[in-house]
């Protein structure tokens, strides 16, 4: 296991690499019963939720994941390529979240997104939806 230094551009975020997955955990603004509506959503196998405010420090920790060897490794070493598996995000202006379909952590019977405090992503991945979130980040500048 492998922990990702933590850099200021993170912010809230920590991600622990083992083998061929990324362990992302996020630290509440709170701990308490509101905690539930600043945390990460995911949907087993569909998708993930993000905190718009937190959109940025994800990026950036994707962003160094992609530094490490591990990851070009699992990139490097799967037949995906240039497939995208990763739908454009799109923002709950109700809830304040910015949702993407795609592969987050394994699927299960669970359905909807649910706040939860750590969630898995497969490595090989992590460049599609760096370059998803990328793209989101330059139109919310450019519409700002």
């Amino acid at each position: 296991m492998f922990q990702i230094p933590a850099t200021a551009d993170m912010r809230r975020w920590t991600v622990r690499l083992c083998e061929d997955v990324a362990v992302f955990a996020c630290t509440p603004l709170v701990e308490d019963h509101t905690a539930a509506r600043a945390l990460p959503r995911a949907w087993d196998g569909r998708g993930l939720g993000l905190p718009e405010h937190d959109v940025a420090g994800f990026a950036a920790a994707l962003g160094e994941i992609m530094k490490t060897p591990l990851f070009w490794r699992a990139y490097r070493g799967t037949a995906r390529g240039a497939e995208q598996l990763w739908a454009e995000p799109h923002t709950d202006t109700e809830d304040g979240f910015v949702y993407l379909s795609g592969p987050c952590g394994e699927a299960s019977d669970v359905v909807g997104y649910r706040p939860v405090y750590s969630f898995t992503l497969a490595l090989a991945d992590l460049r599609g939806l760096r370059i998803r979130l990328a793209a989101y980040l330059r139109d919310s500048l450019v519409s700002a």
